[in-house]
């Protein structure tokens, strides 16, 4: 059975040398009781020398993506609180305490270091960045019935049994969209905790790419809504058409009942195959919401199991 660490603090990095000792080195400050996990992720400019140097356990995730490299950390790692950060040094370590605080005596499940009701704004140079994040943090909270503050922000706290139910899918950085959508779905405990960020120290480059990493952040979102939350999904599909074959019917009946004739059959034949649409549309939604509610019972006795092999392993460790 694998120790497991008090407080593990997981910083992902790719290309990260210009800052990842300093990061390291403020953690260690912050949080002299937790273990640094650095994991490099094909870095070129020697960030894993660096990031050992400075006291960080080291370890490597071939497959290039934040997402890969989150699955690998979760699965890895076994931790009473989990702290995930980014190498960039855009994080301040002074927030650190209140989030675990969170996690160890509050019960929270997912702990949300929120950027952008601070300095984000004003430190973040890349306008579109902000619009992204605002347009995220919108669509998500209004889907989900929501109130994350900040979806995008790769600062976070994690309870165990939050890391070891939490389905690894997307390779990039749609990962802090898929745990938001996740925690809320699953109806785990959320707290916010308003930090200060700081935008990137000179000569250190950003890997967001604002608009194709956009790109695919919003479809992450549609698609977890349509796996989410089937019936809404499918049901607004079925809505859609049905008003469409409404719209295409509504003059082909208004010259029936005033000729008694119908000179435009294709248009009619259409209208029936768009509600025949609309209706099996309705049904997958119904059928597929059945599932999903299945899903979550499932999940709740997953948590009954993982609370379980928690408490064991704060037991071996505690003989230890």
């Amino acid at each position: 059975m694998n120790q497991i660490d008090e407080i593990a603090v997981l910083i992902p990095c790719y290309n990260e040398s210009r800052t990842i000792r300093k990061v390291v080195e403020d953690w260690k400050k912050a949080l002299p009781e937790a273990v640094i996990y650095v994991y490099d992720n094909n870095s070129t400019d020697h960030t894993d020398e660096l990031a050992r140097q400075a006291g960080a356990v080291v370890r490597y995730e071939p497959l290039q993506g934040k997402g890969n490299v989150v699955r690998r950390m979760f699965r890895e790692i076994d931790a009473r609180c989990y702290i995930m950060i980014d190498g960039d040094d855009t994080y301040p370590a002074d927030a650190a305490r209140a989030m675990v605080t969170e996690v160890l005596e509050h019960s929270a499940d997912m702990v949300v270091g929120d950027r952008l009701s601070s300095t984000y704004f004003s430190e973040n140079k890349r306008p579109f960045h902000n619009f992204g994040n605002s347009l995220v943090r919108a669509c998500i909270n209004h889907l989900f019935k929501s109130e994350i503050r900040d979806i995008m922000t790769g600062y976070r706290a994690f309870s165990y049994q939050f890391v070891k139910t939490f389905p690894v899918l997307s390779k990039g950085f749609e990962i802090e969209t898929e745990m938001s959508i996740h925690a809320v779905d699953k109806n785990m405990c959320i707290r916010n905790v308003i930090i200060e960020y700081r935008d990137r120290p000179e000569g250190s480059v950003s890997k967001l790419n604002t608009f194709s990493d956009g790109a695919k952040v919003l479809k992450t979102i549609l698609r977890l809504y349509r796996d989410y939350k089937p019936l809404s999904f499918f049901g607004s599909l079925s809505l859609l058409m049905t008003l469409l074959a409404g719209l295409f019917f509504l003059p082909v009946f208004g010259e029936y009942l005033k000729t008694g004739l119908v000179p435009r059959y294709p248009t009619l034949i259409v209208c029936g195959f768009c509600v025949i649409a609309a209706l099996l549309t309705l049904f997958s939604g119904i059928i597929l919401q059945t599932m999903i509610r299945k899903t979550r019972q499932d999940f709740e006795f997953r948590l009954i199991q993982t609370h379980q092999q928690y408490l064991h392993l704060s037991s071996e460790s505690s003989d230890r």
